[in-house]
């Protein structure tokens, strides 16, 4: 008796895949601070990042093929410290992340129950939330398409309600903030060149559906069809989920962990309606895809790096079941766990914001040598088939990949380094900026010790 068919992923999973990892709705609140000015800011980044990233990554997805996406590309461009490096980075974010997402369980929580939840019941939650994505990561892509598939429907449902909502109240009751030609341009202050970092991060993401294409029938065309169809979804439903949060909330006043849910409570009129009960659950549910779906790529290189001699022994374990890298899933559980229960004691305002800013950081430090690695492999290794493969001359590759970097290294700049010295800024940015030296010193430290054995 034969052996059943191994499910494969479709089409529309991969389109979904990228909407669920791309889209991220807890994003949605710091965008929004930025003002009117973000929609500028939207437009530029989508053509100047999101259009050449994703042609970079398709054309390299699909020719380097496996669970080492970054890594890989990397690796063989400039060997494996550097690609040592990037895993590192790549993996170290998601578990803050995680954190940061975690500690928003409670708050939204509290927000409906007009209550706010003490330390011990919040962290409960909040481990459960972390170990509830721990055991799915255990599972395949193929099993857990579903959850993928959902959670993007739900986030797409949440954006046209916010949306939604926004059109009405700006036509019943006013905007919160004037739309003027001059507040549209773009805003260089301190405060929203800092959350230009979360429109690229919000536009990051593609390599892990690349790192699906085993699963895929045909990677070469699915992977550059779902980065395009998925990215026109992203882009026209961020742009309508901002316009909703810009028309109910000040922009100066927009929590960054719970301005898209204060914004539906505003616009509906109501604390605990059944809109607003709907939305808060549906965004607690994405939360949980959001990790699902990064789980399953950022393991799958950290186990591959582990493999390989780049990250530490205890990512190499995989299910003997299903080969999934248990270990990576395991270590992200007990790095997000430890955060949250030394985050009580940590002296911050906002402590969902400190997280996700060094998430922020340590994820765009992993994508800064793909840009340059791409144009090496052109150059190195033209043996390669590229069954998509970008089209222009060495100097509009440059430009395609020079300018993502340059905005990488732009947005890092205005995130992790104070700028400003007086008490606040210095309390908001410090915390990022020694946590970010912290872990690059780790990676560091891991990556000699590696060599020496």
């Amino acid at each position: 008796m034969s052996d059943a068919p191994k499910k494969k992923f479709r089409l529309i999973d991969a389109i979904m895949a990228v909407i669920c990892v791309v889209f991220v709705a807890e994003a949605a609140g710091p965008v929004a601070a930025i003002g009117n000015s973000q929609y500028f800011w939207w437009i530029f980044l989508l053509i100047a990042f999101l259009l050449p990233y994703g042609l970079i990554a398709s054309e390299l997805g699909t020719a380097y093929e496996g669970d080492g996406g970054l890594y890989d590309w990397v690796s063989k461009a400039f060997g494996k410290k550097w690609g040592g490096r990037v895993a590192w980075y790549y993996w170290v974010n998601f578990p803050l992340w995680m954190a940061s997402l975690a500690l928003m369980f409670p708050k939204v929580i509290g927000l409906l129950a007009n209550t706010e939840m003490g330390i011990l019941p919040s962290l409960i939650i909040e481990l459960i939330f972390v170990w509830i994505v721990v055991f799915i990561s255990f599972f395949s892509v193929c099993d857990s398409s579903w959850i993928l598939n959902s959670a993007a429907v739900i986030k797409i449902l949440i954006a046209l309600i916010v949306g939604g909502l926004g059109i009405y109240g700006a036509v019943t009751h006013g905007v919160a903030n004037e739309y003027t030609l001059s507040s549209l341009l773009p805003s260089f202050d301190l405060d929203s060149l800092s959350y230009i970092s979360v429109i690229l991060f919000n536009c990051l993401g593609f390599e892990v559906v690349c790192t699906f294409a085993e699963d895929m029938e045909n990677p070469g065309k699915q992977i550059p069809q779902a980065i395009v169809a998925g990215g026109l979804v992203i882009a026209a439903i961020y742009i309508f989920m901002a316009f909703g949060i810009g028309v109910a909330i000040p922009s100066d006043q927009i929590s960054t962990s719970t301005g898209l849910l204060d914004s539906v409570q505003l616009l509906t009129g109501t604390t605990r309606g059944t809109l607003v009960i709907v939305v808060a659950v549906g965004f607690l549910l994405t939360l949980l895809g959001n990790m699902i779906s990064w789980s399953l790529g950022v393991n799958n290189v950290a186990a591959y790096a582990a493999d390989h001699g780049d990250m530490p022994k205890a990512f190499k374990i995989r299910s003997k079941k299903n080969k999934m890298p248990v270990g990576a899933s395991v270590m992200n559980g007990a790095v997000a766990s430890m955060v949250l229960i030394i985050a009580p004691f940590i002296p911050n305002q906002d402590l969902f914001w400190s997280f996700f800013a060094l998430n922020l950081v340590m994820f765009l430090l992993s994508y800064l040598p793909v840009f340059p690695a791409f144009l090496k492999l052109r150059r190195i290794d033209s043996k390669t088939e590229r069954p998509f493969k970008v089209r222009g001359g060495p100097m509009f590759l440059k430009v395609l990949a020079g300018l993502p970097m340059l905005l990488i290294i732009i947005s890092l700049i205005f995130t992790a380094i104070p700028l400003r010295f007086d008490r606040k800024s210095l309390a908001e940015v410090l915390p990022i900026t020694i946590g970010a030296v912290i872990f690059l010193l780790l990676g560091e430290m891991n990556g000699n010790k590696k060599r020496k054995n």
